[in-house]
C-alpha cells in the first residue's frame, strides 16, 4: 500500500461510539488507516488507565499509532479549581496509559460573541495551564503531550479571529480544523488559512448544509482537495482522521478511507511538483 509521506490518515473512534475498542481498530486496519485518536467519551474512560493500555496495545498490535486523546475537558468551565486540577489530572493519565502524542481539549462551552472578557481570560488561563502541564508529561519515547483545541461551535474557536487571538494569546498551543457547518467552502479555507501555522490535526467528514445531511466525503471534493493541498503545502506531519461517515456505517469505511488517501496523495504530489528540485 502507497503511503502519503507526511500526512497521516485515520480515524477518531467517535465515528462508531457504540462500538467496542477493538472492533475500531479491526475496522481502522481494515480500511488501511494509519491512526486512531481514540475519543473519552466512548471508549477510553477517564479514571480507567489500565484500559487505556489495553487499548493502546491492540492499537499497535494491529500496526497502527494512537494519534491524540480526544478528551472532553473544557478549559475554564469547572468554577471549583480543586474540582478542576483533578479532572485534568486524569486526562493527562489517561493520555499517559494511551501514549498518545497530544491531546483535544475544548475552549469553554459559550459562543465567543457571548463570552465576557472576564470569561475569555478565565478559558486562555485554563488553556494555559493545559499546554504547560501536558508539556511535562511524557510520552514512551519521552516527548512532551501537545494540547489541540476542537474548531467548534459554541467555544472561542467558532469564528475565525477569536480562534487566532486564542492561538496568538496562548503560546504552544495547536489546533484542530474542520470546515464549520454551512459555511461556504472559499470562508471556510480562510479560515483554515488564518490558522494554519498551529494546525496538528483535520477532523474530516463531508456533511452538507447541516449536520444532519451526512454525505460521501466525495459530495465535498472540491473543498476537501483544496484544504488538504494547503496542509500538504505546510511540510509538516498533520494528522487527517475521518471523524463522521454517512449513516453511522461500518461497511463504507473503508471506501471513505480510500478517497481520503488519494486525496492525501494527490496533494502531497502536487506539493512536490511545486518545490525546487
Amino acid at each position: 500500500m502507497r503511503r502519503v509521506p507526511f500526512l497521516t490518515s485515520g480515524m477518531c473512534s467517535v465515528t462508531y461510539r457504540p462500538l467496542s475498542a477493538d472492533r475500531i481498530v479491526e475496522l481502522a486496519a481494515g480500511a488501511g488507516l494509519d491512526r486512531v485518536e481514540w475519543g473519552q467519551d466512548a471508549h477510553v474512560p477517564l479514571g480507567d488507565e489500565a484500559e487505556a493500555r489495553r487499548v493502546a496495545e491492540a492499537t499497535r498490535a494491529a500496526g497502527l499509532e494512537v494519534s491524540a486523546l480526544g478528551s472532553y475537558y473544557r478549559a475554564g468551565v469547572v468554577t471549583d479549581p480543586e474540582e478542576d486540577r483533578r479532572v485534568w489530572r486524569q486526562v493527562l493519565g489517561a493520555a499517559r496509559a494511551l501514549g498518545a502524542p497530544r491531546i483535544r481539549v475544548w475552549a469553554g462551552n459559550t459562543a465567543s460573541a457571548a463570552v465576557d472578557a472576564a470569561g475569555r481570560r478565565r478559558i486562555l488561563d485554563g488553556l494555559r495551564r493545559c499546554v504547560d502541564s501536558a508539556a511535562e508529561t511524557t510520552t514512551d519515547d519521552g516527548t512532551g503531550v501537545t494540547v489541540a483545541t476542537e474548531f467548534h461551535d459554541g467555544t472561542l474557536t467558532d469564528e475565525i479571529v477569536s480562534a487566532r487571538s486564542m492561538l496568538d494569546d496562548v503560546p504552544g498551543l495547536r489546533t484542530y480544523w474542520q470546515p464549520p457547518n454551512g459555511m461556504p467552502d472559499e470562508q471556510a479555507l480562510a479560515g483554515l488559512e488564518a490558522v494554519l501555522d498551529r494546525v496538528d490535526g483535520v477532523h474530516v467528514f463531508s456533511w452538507w448544509p447541516t449536520p444532519r445531511e451526512r454525505w460521501p466525503l466525495e459530495h465535498r471534493e472540491a473543498l476537501w482537495r483544496s484544504a488538504l493541498a494547503m496542509v500538504a503545502a505546510t511540510g509538516r506531519r498533520i494528522d487527517t482522521s475521518l471523524e463522521f461517515v454517512p449513516g453511522d456505517d461500518p461497511a463504507v469505511l473503508s471506501r471513505e478511507a480510500a478517497t481520503l488517501r488519494r486525496y492525501l496523495l494527490d496533494a502531497c504530489a502536487g506539493d512536490d511538483a511545486g518545490r525546487p528540485a
